[in-house]
């Protein structure tokens, strides 16, 4: 059915139209009692070439073309109207069905992913640096945790130290003897209400409340709200705090080190000192170069120091668990634009954002359209379900079937039309109807498909561009009708037509050179020569084709191929190369193996019979007669409605 949005404005002629001045200021043309303004003018051009500044950029013989074609297509929509196309009760149908379908993916796209992609990349903009104070869940769950959390952080708002308190209090034995320090964090790599609550706190400041994740009960601080750089490149000298024989020696590491940043402050190459004292045989040969890298994939030293630092600087050693560091910044990555970062952003949104942002918008939906279930109907439905399950045929369904199951926005669905629903769908199959939350959570993934529905079918009515998606659309179909009413339908393909058309265009149905060939194909030349040397001693193509050719489903064909054009591939120029039937070539290196030809049979060049041409004919006879019918309907509305162009005005458009 979608595919019947056609182009809807891809006509085969041009009218006919008299330029003259317009009897009324900012009219571009007139069909019968009808008038296109220039608005209405450049707001479909600049659609359809994609952007006010494509539609800028045109040419005055692209705004006429265009305007010729927007003519006939308006014609088309008035006689569509005349032809009470407006309330036939199919294509309304059509139409409602399209707007639930579309609307519904329209919604999810713009109510949900496209604003949360959008807040998603405005956030990542920011790096924060983050500390928190952690309660595991034992025994009593979340409520045990947030309970031994929340006096925690009462002490903290009444003056206590935060730092003081993560080290007597955290459970999380990383981050505690750090003051509760969990570094640098962007939006999309945290639990959702850790993240949305980092994201609303000042830097110095503790968050107001004790936050809860899977994890347990947070109390949370930021120490830093900083401008993020994606990715940075730096190349590094590290100094190992082993020795060749492998042995601990800090203090010989301290002493090179000492060497190398003397011999940095006289000026000697930054990479001349890589080759002379790094010890990571990974990045020594490429200058110590690391690459681009993110946040948090190097040890917390290194990508502290490295973070802080510009462009070409060099750094002081930076002491590090594999020894010393003296690292060199080499390149920072700008931050990306919302299309360059959108297929990531739409990863991490997915993981951690959209159910939550899905849920919300079904339960406001549940609001505004005064959902509720019927409790009554709910225990009948259950009672009465003889301990089946969804997918099997429920035993007693006359006494329910007709009952209110749910209902939302003045529409009811009885408790037979959910049962029909589940039960199509299979989602639910094998999950009990006596079982009420069962029922309950299949109820309502049913009334979420309801709802986002009537959702859709009331979206055109406070959003202008899926309003106008729906009016393309309604165009669409109504100028397919017409194609079929007044073109498609009015083809007469009889055989004898087209015969008589392939005899007075011959010569248009030439065919090429065509030639049949066999192959015997081998990877190895030795083999190849030996199965030569048996063809020249007689022994038959066919049958060493059939005995040995390499080439995969070739050797139930004997290496066969059918007639080709001589050009069509490599295969066939190869073989072309051989002037006679039955002659065949030496040993050719071809497609990574060798290979031998035998040519099979030659066509030369020549016409086409009928029955060679028919399906190439018959295309471009039907071709012929639907231009002919469009013309002609083309004709009957010009001849109704007399179009005129106001050419002086059209050339006022995008100025």
């Amino acid at each position: 059915m979608l595919l019947r949005y056609l182009t809807i404005i891809s006509f085969s002629f041009l009218l006919m139209l008299i330029a003259c001045s317009p009897e009324q200021s900012g009219v571009v043309a007139e069909y019968g009692k009808y008038k296109i303004s220039i608005d209405e003018f450049e707001n479909a051009y600049a659609k359809n070439v994609g952007s006010l500044e494509n539609a800028e950029n045109s040419s005055l013989q692209d705004y006429y073309d265009f305007m010729d074609l927007y003519v006939k297509f308006k014609m088309k929509l008035r006689d569509a109207e005349v032809r009470g196309y407006t309330t036939d009760t199919e294509l309304e149908d059509e139409l409602t069905n399209y707007q639930k379908q579309v609307g519904v993916s329209y919604l999810i796209e713009k109510e949900i992913v496209e604003p949360g992609l959008r807040d998603l990349h405005e956030k990542r903009k920011e790096e924060l640096r983050v500390s928190h104070l952690m309660i595991r869940l034992d025994s009593t769950g979340i409520e045990g945790a947030m309970a031994n959390a929340v006096p925690i952080l009462d002490s903290i708002k009444n003056g206590a130290s935060f730092e003081e308190m993560v080290k007597k209090y955290s459970q999380d034995q990383f981050s505690a003897p750090g003051g509760g320090d969990i570094f640098y964090v962007t939006a999309g790599l945290l639990p959702l209400s850790f993240d949305d609550a980092i994201y609303k706190t000042n830097a110095g400041e503790v968050y107001p409340e004790v936050v809860q994740t899977r994890y347990g009960a947070h109390i949370i601080k930021i120490t830093e709200r900083i401008p993020r750089i994606p990715k940075i490149q730096a190349s590094h000298i590290l100094i190992s705090y082993f020795n060749p024989a492998g042995e601990m020696d800090s203090a010989a590491a301290l002493i090179t080190v000492d060497s190398l940043v003397a011999e940095l402050e006289a000026g000697v190459d930054f990479e001349e000192l890589v080759e002379k004292y790094s010890d990571d045989t990974g990045t020594k040969t490429k200058s110590g170069d690391l690459g681009f890298f993110e946040r948090r994939m190097m040890v917390k030293e290194f990508d502290e120091a490295a973070f802080k630092m510009e462009v070409g600087e060099i750094s002081d050693p930076v002491q590090t668990n594999f020894g010393y560091h003296v690292i060199k910044l080499t390149g920072k990555m700008e931050y990306p634009s919302f299309e360059e970062e959108r297929e990531n952003l739409k990863k991490l949104f997915e993981k951690q954002r959209y159910q939550v942002e899905y849920d919300n918008l079904i339960d406001s939906l549940r609001v505004k359209y005064n959902y509720s279930v019927n409790d009554e109907t709910l225990d009948l439905l259950m009672e009465k379900s003889d301990s089946v399950r969804f997918g099997m045929e429920y035993p007693n369904l006359d006494l329910v079937k007709d009952e209110v199951l749910f209902s939302y926005a003045g529409k009811t669905v009885t408790a037979g039309e959910f049962l029909f629903t589940v039960n199509s769908t299979g989602t639910f199959a094998g999950k009990a109807i006596f079982i009420r939350d069962e029922v309950i959570e299949a109820i309502n993934k049913v009334s979420e498909d309801f709802l986002k529905e009537e959702e859709a079918l009331n979206l055109d009515k406070v959003n202008p561009q899926f309003a106008s998606l729906m009016n393309d659309y309604r165009a669409g179909i109504y100028i397919f009708k017409l194609q079929e009413e007044e073109v498609w339908n009015k083809v007469n393909i009889d055989s004898a037509s087209v015969n008589n058309y392939w005899n007075a265009n011959k010569e248009k149905y030439a065919k090429p050179e065509m030639i049949s060939f066999s192959e015997i194909f081998s990877l190895k030349d030795s083999l190849i020569n030996l199965y030569y040397e048996s063809l020249q001693e007689g022994a038959s193509f066919d049958s060493l084709a059939k005995l040995y050719t390499e080439r995969p489903g070739k050797k139930e064909t004997s290496g066969f191929y059918e007639l080709q054009d001589v050009e069509f591939s490599d295969f066939s120029k190869e073989a072309n190369k051989l002037e006679n039937a039955g002659d065949y070539s030496e040993p050719v290196p071809f497609s990574g193996g060798y290979s031998i030809f035998k040519l099979n049979e030659r066509q030369p060049t020549g016409l086409k019979t009928f029955e060679e041409a028919k399906a190439e004919v018959s295309g471009e006879y039907q071709e012929m007669e639907s231009k002919r019918l469009e013309d002609e309907y083309i004709n009957g509305l010009n001849n109704r409605y007399n179009p005129v162009i106001f050419y002086d005005e059209l050339e006022k458009a995008f100025k």
